[in-house]
């Protein structure tokens, strides 16, 4: 039975890692993935989905103009499509998120998303917001803080390693400019 799942977690949990392994799994079955990842995200080459591992993969882009269950459904009437993953799933619209439950309800292919709950502030991204609310399953991916402590928080470092309080809720980076800390940590450096 087809499901929608969502992976979510702070940076540097593995999710890109976590992806790849499923879609290999499937592949090793004999089975056909469709892989996504958002345009935005300019970090590694454009239609890659890559992990810190040094493990990559092509992958299809969306944007906010892309419908995916048109998509889907039309390469699934090309070549049966066996399982839909999306990386960067915090991008994705509300729409976006409904065309995935379509894509599980009609289509019958499972959907697997992966992304982070919050941004830099601690507010929720309208993507993670949808999955969080409609998918099937929630499975949270875990790191760890510098303290040792889960982290479930990322906060948005400057050049100089200060913690930013204001901007634009999207800011593509790496380590360079987030890091994963715990809610204690996060508080003191955002919520002070």
């Amino acid at each position: 039975m087809a499901q929608l799942y969502f992976y979510y977690s702070a940076m540097n949990a593995g999710k890109s890692t976590h992806l790849l392994q499923s879609a290999y799994n499937y592949r090793e079955r004999g089975m056909r993935c469709m892989l996504y990842t958002a345009q935005i995200d300019d970090r590694f080459e454009q239609g890659k989905i890559a992990s810190r591992l040094g493990i990559n993969a092509d992958a299809e882009l969306f944007n906010n103009a892309t419908d995916l269950y048109q998509a889907t459904a039309t390469e699934h009437q090309k070549h049966k499509v066996d399982c839909l993953l999306i990386d960067e799933s915090q991008f994705l619209s509300e729409q976006q998120v409904k065309q995935l439950t379509d894509v599980v309800d009609l289509l019958k292919i499972p959907v697997l998303a992966y992304g982070i709950r919050t941004d830099f502030l601690g507010n929720t991204f309208s993507g993670s917001a949808a999955l969080l609310a409609w998918a099937d399953k929630l499975v949270e991916l875990k790191t760890i803080c510098h303290c040792g402590k889960k982290a479930n928080f990322v906060v948005r470092i400057d050049e100089k390693g200060a913690a930013v309080t204001s901007g634009n809720q999207v800011e593509v980076g790496g380590n360079d400019r987030y890091e994963s800390l715990c809610r204690i940590h996060f508080k003191q450096l955002v919520w002070q």
